[in-house]
């Protein structure tokens, strides 16, 4: 799983015009949700493929409206949710500060014993955090779109 998009290679791996360490937590979101699944793909290959979802040559990331579509296109079934239905294992995007002035973020998430464990939570932080409940992990700040996997046990 990838942690802290600005730390280790990571970082320096290009997504547009940028370097992952700026732009890249969708992709990073990605990564780890088909790690998750027992898909795993080299970060390069997921970078390669969300180009064609890239805001201004990666200047603004991500499209998150089509993160569902990436996860699909590595044989993730997923559903769009809100935040009170997200299952076992979602990703979630948000606004860091207010809507349309901030930057956003997106991460990976795994509900377990109680307590949600989210990957890739600040950029310079190499290790998962650990919150509460699905609201916790973006408090105050507003939701863009979650994504629900449909993991099949």
């Amino acid at each position: 799983m990838i942690n802290g998009q600005g730390k280790g290679d990571v970082a320096k791996i290009r997504y547009g015009l940028f370097p992952m360490s700026f732009n890249g937590c969708e992709v990073i979101s990605v990564c780890n949700a088909i790690e998750y699944c027992g898909k795993p793909k080299p970060v390069e290959e997921v970078a390669r493929y969300m180009r064609r979802y890239a805001m201004v040559f990666g200047l603004f990331g991500c499209n998150p409206f089509r993160i569902g579509k990436a996860l699909e296109h590595f044989g993730v079934k997923n559903s769009r949710c809100d935040i009170k239905d997200a299952g076992k294992a979602f990703i979630i995007s948000s606004w860091t500060g207010r809507p349309f002035l901030s930057t956003i973020h997106t991460v990976f998430c795994v509900r377990e014993a109680g307590r949600i464990r989210v990957y890739n939570r600040y950029n310079g932080c190499t290790c998962e955090r650990f919150y509460e409940s699905p609201e916790k992990v973006f408090e105050n700040c507003r939701i863009i779109a979650i994504y629900e996997l449909r993991i099949m046990n």
